[in-house]
């Protein structure tokens, strides 16, 4: 069956079933991770919240949606087929493009029959006796399997603030991360956007073409480089493709994890002119590599006032009126949040009809039935869009309750942050894996690499317990308190570390405030798990089923999928002596 379907129909809940594994969520991450367990000969099922494959994509609907990283580098890279039979058809693919290829891969690789959709998964509870975890889910499932695969994603969980009084508000109220799938006609209506991030950048300048009236009310400004999408240039795909492993090397050698670019000199010891000019010829170039224009702009503070002023310059020459301007120049570290990609968004302000509202000092007070007041003012409107991001990298397991040994909740542990081994797994949680976790580079690389490279190494994790009998596979503590410790104190190194962003849930009230994401870089990243694979799973304690440890597993893995992770690092980029000189670029 074909497409994104929202309702399917219904079905016998499934009781009592053994799989070898289940994955929970049907995204880029969990179709991989199918389709690497189906060959192993293992027995999955897979459980997807949504009507269709494509996780973020099939969600994010809004107006605008596209993704950042260049088409060409947001894919698979596991078959050289599929590679040259998909054609993409804009540098930067938009939301319905990536969801059609996600589709085609779920048709080429027959992936449905093994998934459920409109179907949340509730609990998953480690049974100490059987060694296994059972899995429920909303539609009334409750199987077992050896396996609990999380393939949930680090942006997936809409935040939605408890505004006083919106259960009053008469108009409609969308997320921009749960967008109808039917669209969103604003034509003729007064229309209000809370939020400026990456989803409010994209979608403003589209909602803006059709309300009357559009005010956007504003926290924190971002900053936002062009993206300068353009058609697909034939002859630059051609040249990819005729060596597209290759460049998938070049591209996992990179700290971000795809390839552009990039200038390992200091900003710092540039002139003036010479920084304008380098500054001038990578805004040229837009997106994301734009940060890639010299070395140390994320690792020192002088360095970085220089882009972030350059930055506000543009700002300031496009926006015509110098009030509004001011309230869309941030003041913080250029590129301590996510960097925006965007097209014609300052542009936006320029159009009589739209509106600027800074709530940064006086928030949001209440909904009323036809608008919504701020700052003492009510604004009269017949829509609401909140484009107030995600609960980002734990939320979605915040959805589930998770239960591993002694009864012990993964809420409960992550209760101050959360604690993972290389963000693959956590203690007191056998058998249990999570994909792009907290931990692990994730959101700041190229995700679709980042999640082949996981699941290519929970596959190898996974036959290697078969080929020795191990039952079960935890960390051990000391790995795991010595890993979290090291992604903190990469953390420091950066800049980043400083910013109040998503990336250490200061998004959300009460979270703690802890840099999730790994910031060392992609291949150092995948070294390090490279090396704990061939280092006879350095880290873990495998189990036979009689709870004994340490019998007939002293046998070094098999790498059959992680050999193709086996790249050398652009020591020209990144390398430990370029950490110790706080050269880590990372987008």
């Amino acid at each position: 069956m074909t497409g994104d379907t929202q309702t399917r129909p219904s079905r016998h809940p499934e009781t009592e079933i053994a799989y070898d594994a289940v994955i929970v969520g049907a995204g880029f991450a969990g179709m991989y991770m199918l389709h690497c367990l189906r060959q192993l000969g293992l027995s999955v099922r897979v459980f997807e919240v949504g009507g269709g494959v494509g996780g973020t994509w099939y969600w994010n609907r809004y107006p605008g949606a596209r993704c950042d990283v260049e088409s060409m580098q947001y894919s698979y890279s596991f078959s050289e087929e599929l590679d040259q039979e998909w054609r993409w058809t804009e540098k930067y693919a938009p939301q319905a493009e990536i969801l059609s290829y996600a589709n085609h891969v779920a048709d080429r690789y027959d992936l449905r029959r093994d998934i459920h959709f409109n179907t949340n998964v509730t609990k998953a509870t480690f049974n100490e006796d059987t060694k296994r975890w059972v899995i429920e889910t909303d539609h009334g499932d409750r199987v077992n399997a050896q396996f609990c695969i999380m393939a949930v994603g680090c942006l997936s969980a809409a935040n939605k603030p408890p505004f006083d009084g919106l259960e009053s508000f008469k108009g409609p109220v969308h997320h921009t991360g749960e967008w109808p799938h039917d669209g969103v006609d604003f034509t003729g209506l007064d229309v209000a956007v809370i939020g400026t991030g990456s989803s409010a950048i994209q979608s403003i300048p589209f909602i803006a073409q059709q309300a009357k009236s559009l005010t956007v009310f504003q926290r924190t400004p971002n900053y936002a480089v062009p993206a300068w999408n353009e058609k697909m240039d034939p002859a630059y795909e051609r040249a990819i493709k005729d060596d597209y492993p290759a460049f998938r090397a070049k591209a996992r050698a990179r700290p971000t994890g795809f390839y552009f670019p990039f200038n390992m000199e200091s900003a710092l010891d540039a002139t003036p002119e010479e920084r304008e000019q380098q500054y001038d010829e990578a805004w040229a170039r837009g997106g994301l590599p734009f940060l890639g224009a010299y070395g140390d702009l994320l690792f020192e503070k002088d360095a970085n006032d220089t882009i972030a002023k350059f930055a506000r310059a543009k700002i300031r020459a496009v926006v015509d009126d110098p009030a509004t301007a001011d309230l869309l120049c941030p003041d913080n570290i250029f590129g301590c949040k996510r960097l925006c990609v965007d097209t014609g968004y300052f542009e936006v302000y320029n159009q009589p009809h739209v509106k600027l509202v800074d709530v940064s000092q006086n928030p949001i007070e209440r909904f009323t039935e036809t608008g919504l007041v701020a700052n003492g003012v009510e604004y009269k409107v017949d829509a609401a869009v909140f484009a107030t991001g995600f609960a980002a990298m734990t939320g979605s397991f915040d959805k589930i309750t998770i239960i591993g040994r002694h009864g012990q909740t993964l809420r409960e542990k992550w209760r101050a942050g959360p604690r993972t081994y290389l963000g693959l797994s956590t203690v007191g949680f056998p058998n249990f894996f999570m994909i792009t976790g907290p931990g692990s580079p994730s959101v700041l690389a190229n995700m679709i690499p980042s999640i082949e490279q996981h699941v290519d190494w929970m596959t190898d994790c996974i036959s290697h317990m078969r080929d020795i009998g191990a039952a079960t596979i935890e960390p051990e503590l000391k790995f795991e308190d010595d890993w979290v410790e090291h992604v903190n104190d990469v953390a420091q190194v950066s800049l980043r570390s400083t910013c109040s962003s998503w990336y250490v849930g200061a998004n959300i009230p009460g979270r703690p405030r802890i840099f999730m994401p790994y910031i060392g870089g992609f291949p150092i990243y995948v070294n390090k798990c490279n090396e704990v694979m061939t280092n006879n799973l350095e880290g873990f304690t495998l189990k036979d089923a009689q709870n004994n440890d340490g019998v007939n597993f002293d046998v070094t893995p098999r790498t059959r999928w992680t050999e193709r992770w086996r790249v050398p690092v652009d020591i020209n980029i990144i390398s430990p002596a370029t950490i110790a000189a706080k050269r880590v670029p990372v987008v």
